[in-house]
């Protein structure tokens, strides 16, 4: 392939809407050769999940966009949040400033959240020639913003190697940061309105045919979609606030600067923010109620990448179709997948600018999300 620069091979990519077309080939367009795929993880992350640090999970996998975006000074490039870690891709232009808040973010994963994360970035040469690929969607969940999906089976593989200690990116030395502007955890948790809240997380079978995991990925969409029973796990005010946030510390230590002056300022932004809000003041171009409606229609509650995860808030009738469904194709070799039951939903934000309409809202499940999920794939895979 010709050599592309990021920006137009992502701009080049068209944007669809309707989740329901999520499988379609024709959407997905292969990403240059010369271009290199992120991924980044926590270790262990079933411990920390089962000591309770859910807030803190996700937090680092959102440091992970929140980190290049900035060290791409904003540019947009392909990227997905999993939850305990988040994958990307960049071309070679941008492989250095990659690399290098990649290797921030895992040290201040390690110093500030006390959490081991792996980070790799892994040619897309290596991953052709294990005869798979890295193709790129982009879904557009509002008129706001789009979100990269994306199909090959390259990711899975990418992530696989990563945790074999290859391409490995080592972490800075002692006291690096990487700049997290942006990022925060304001909003309250989100209780379920119809039942549960429930992570999925489907992935196609060791030798399963492609058409026939195509049908079943459509098959759960489309129950989905249709149902009364299941829907966004964010409420259509959007979330609750109030202060002070319970992510109040994570915004902390995802600032800049001294102990004393980070408290300093995360407390007078987060009031600041908070009385805006309560009230409704509309200043500077930023209005409120606006910027609600935008955090509900840009929530991230639903992706692909070589595998469907969704939230969903949802009964637990349609919670026990959707896995006699999955089951079935499991037992026929098309999916494998993991399922897990909470109460609420929580969100983690990544806002640049809060008077542009792009700002980004990662949801995940609130006591356990797709981590758990994974676990659960893990443990009916035994």
């Amino acid at each position: 392939m010709s050599k592309i620069s990021s920006a137009d091979y992502y701009a080049s990519i068209p944007v669809f809407r309707g989740f329901s077309r999520l499988m379609d080939p024709g959407l997905y367009k292969p990403v240059p050769d010369d271009w290199l795929i992120g991924t980044a993880d926590i270790v262990d992350s079933t411990k920390a999940i089962a000591d309770k640090r859910y807030k803190a999970v996700n937090m680092a996998g959102a440091a992970v966009i929140a980190a290049v975006t900035n060290a791409l000074e904003g540019r947009e490039f392909p990227f997905v949040f999993g939850g305990d870690g988040a994958s990307f891709a960049v071309g070679p232009e941008d492989a250095a400033a990659a690399r290098e808040a990649l290797s921030a973010t895992a040290t201040w994963v390690r110093e500030d959240l006390d959490l081991s994360m792996r980070v790799a970035l892994v040619p897309v040469t290596a991953i052709r020639a294990q005869g798979l690929d890295v193709r790129v969607a982009r879904y557009g969940p509002s008129a706001n913003l789009s979100y990269a999906m994306f199909a090959g089976g390259g990711l899975g593989w990418a992530e696989a190697a990563m945790k074999r200690g290859e391409f490995a990116v080592s972490p800075a030395p002692s006291g690096a940061q990487p700049d997290l502007s942006g990022l925060s955890c304001r909003f309250e948790e989100m209780p379920s309105a119809r039942g549960l809240i429930l992570s999925v997380l489907v992935l196609p079978g060791a030798n399963a045919d492609p058409q026939a995991y195509r049908k079943v990925i459509e098959d759960i969409i489309t129950l989905t979609e249709r149902s009364p029973d299941a829907g966004r796990p964010v409420p259509a005010g959007g979330p609750a606030l109030r202060w002070p946030p319970q992510g109040l510390g994570y915004e902390v230590r995802a600032t800049r600067g001294s102990a004393v002056s980070r408290w300093v300022r995360v407390i007078g932004r987060t009031l600041f923010v908070y009385a805006v809000m309560r009230f409704g003041i509309n200043m500077g171009g930023f209005v409120p109620v606006l910027y609600r409606q935008q955090v509900v229609e840009n929530s991230d509650f639903r992706k692909y990448d070589d595998a469907l995860r969704m939230i969903l808030d949802c009964s637990e009738d349609l919670a026990k179709e959707l896995e006699r469904r999955l089951s079935e194709a499991a037992a026929d070799g098309i999916v494998r997948y993991g399922l897990h039951r909470q109460d609420t939903a929580m969100m983690t934000c990544f806002t640049p600018s809060a008077i542009r309409p792009d700002h980004v809202h990662f949801v995940d499940g609130a006591q356990g999300g797709y981590a758990s999920a994974a676990t659960a794939l893990k443990t009916a895979a035994a």
